[in-house]
């Protein structure tokens, strides 16, 4: 089945239509069945699903009985309200989402030029989303930072600057200003650091133990209090790419583990990945992700015939 996305604007009437949304994906294969668009198979239904937006398959593996999803279940997500069936999500040869390159530079690292910032170290990595990774200390911060974030319009607008440069440098606006203006859904924002402690949203205490990396992620603008899915996708492959600012953040003893575990402000996310190096270049083979879903509502919008005309 083909499931195509759109991403709204918080602050401006648009909607962007040039990456995914690895969440809403989660709820893709569970839909397809209740609605009959795909034959139910107990007790995992395997839908194969075409993301449209970024011409890749994603794999979903859904809990079904009687005929439908499943949504009761004990798996629980950090930073999600509660539990539910397990929906693993199986994101197939994630490169090149939206650029078509793994590395859309062909650089594990860039040097770029901030005004009033000089220049900053990037790793611009695509997968599942194209994505602008940077160390948290070439920012002035720790990496472990929540409240402050959407409290400082210094720290956004550093964030937006080094995001939009970025943009202009993969094609997708012809200047940062732009880039605010047009993309601001792509490429996502993330700023590392190595495994630390740190309180959560939910006040939960993460032990640097139980992580691999630090990660702080923006959505249009403002902190998310999670991780995008498809930004710890992302996250985990250019871990796993020797060279990247990430990969210099892991310990050695899971510089070559399958399962990333990204420390998010609302707990922890683990996803597998598996990248294979060939000569001097990289290929991002699976990622694995586990979810859970559940329908909140149906309804009808009922607009006059004289619009579309």
């Amino acid at each position: 089945m083909n499931y195509h996305f759109g991403q709204v604007s918080i602050d401006k009437p648009k909607i962007g239509y040039t990456g995914n949304c690895g969440n809403i994906s989660s709820a893709v294969g569970p839909y397809a069945i209740d609605e009959g668009l795909v034959k139910a198979e107990e007790p995992i239904t395997r839908v194969r699903i075409y993301q449209t937006n970024t011409k890749k398959l994603i794999i979903a593996e859904v809990p079904t009985e009687k005929g439908y999803y499943n949504e009761e279940g004990d798996y629980a997500i950090d930073g999600v309200p509660g539990t539910g069936g397990k929906v693993t999500l199986h994101f197939v040869d994630p490169g090149g989402s939206v650029t078509g390159k793994l590395l859309p530079t062909g650089n594990v690292k860039d040097v770029i030029e901030i005004p009033g910032m000089g220049q900053v170290t990037v790793s611009i990595v695509d997968a599942a989303n194209p994505v602008v990774f940077v160390r948290a200390r070439d920012l002035g911060l720790k990496g472990t930072e929540i409240d402050e974030i959407d409290a400082s319009a210094e720290i956004r607008q550093k964030l937006e600057s080094i995001r939009g440069r970025v943009a202009v440098m993969m094609g997708l606006a012809s200047s940062p200003q732009e880039a605010s203006e047009i993309s601001q859904d792509v490429p996502k924002m993330v700023f590392v650091s190595e495994p630390q402690d740190y309180k959560s949203v939910t006040g939960r205490i993460v032990r640097k133990g139980e992580i691999n990396i630090t990660a702080r992620a923006m959505s249009m603008g403002t902190l998310h209090k999670a991780i995008q899915l498809t930004g710890a996708i992302c996250t985990a492959g250019a871990a796993k790419i020797e060279g990247t600012i990430l990969h210099s953040l892991l310990d050695k003893n899971h510089a070559g583990a399958r399962e990333i575990r990204i420390g998010h402000p609302g707990g922890i996310i683990p996803v597998g990945a598996e990248v294979n190096k060939k000569g001097n270049s990289f290929e991002f083979m699976e990622a694995v992700v586990g979810r859970t879903a559940r329908r909140l509502m149906e309804g009808y919008v009922y607009v006059p015939e004289k619009y579309f005309h």
